[in-house]
């Protein structure tokens, strides 16, 4: 049976990821077409593979879960840093590492942080399971994603590191 508020949140994790891929596949177009570059594109479906498991785990053992209220609370409060994140990228937001030669991106979280977007993904992948009182899945998503965004961050610093270097 289908616990109402589980399929609400599995609903609202669903609509927003696929709602992101389309945002990012026009981001990527975009870029594309001002002379941007891919960058190492070989682990990507790694990435889309680990996340659509991520999901599918959700919807397998959350489905008739009880919603945790503490962490929909954390949830919900890092939906206001994926906002900002997005607001601050606007169009040069995208799940590809795609490198433009234009100046980073230095402003909102990226004043601080060198990659948040990534801080925000760990903590969902860790957070969105202990909603659903998945702490098991939470832990193995978790070393997944570990193990995916070492991979996915050395590539992206490679990446930039010519153009951070000439910043300074």
């Amino acid at each position: 049976m289908i616990a109402p508020g589980a399929a609400l949140f599995l609903a609202f994790l669903i609509v927003q990821r696929l709602s992101e891929l389309v945002i990012a596949k026009r981001n990527t177009r975009a870029l594309l077409e001002r002379g941007a570059r891919e960058v190492a594109p070989g682990h990507y479906p790694l990435i889309v593979a680990m996340h659509s498991a991520w999901i599918a785990a959700l919807l397998w053992w959350g489905h008739d879960a009880q919603i945790r209220w503490e962490w929909l609370v954390v949830f919900a409060a890092l939906q206001g840093l994926r906002i900002w994140i997005l607001a601050s990228l606007g169009r040069r937001w995208t799940t590809r590492i795609i490198v433009l030669d234009e100046p980073l991106v230095l402003r909102g979280p990226y004043r601080w942080l060198r990659h948040p977007n990534y801080v925000l993904v760990i903590a969902e992948i860790a957070v969105a399971p202990l909603v659903l009182g998945l702490g098991w899945v939470a832990l193995v998503f978790s070393a997944l994603n570990a193990v995916v965004l070492t991979i996915r961050i050395q590539a992206e610093d490679g990446a930039l590191r010519p153009r951070s270097a000439a910043r300074q």
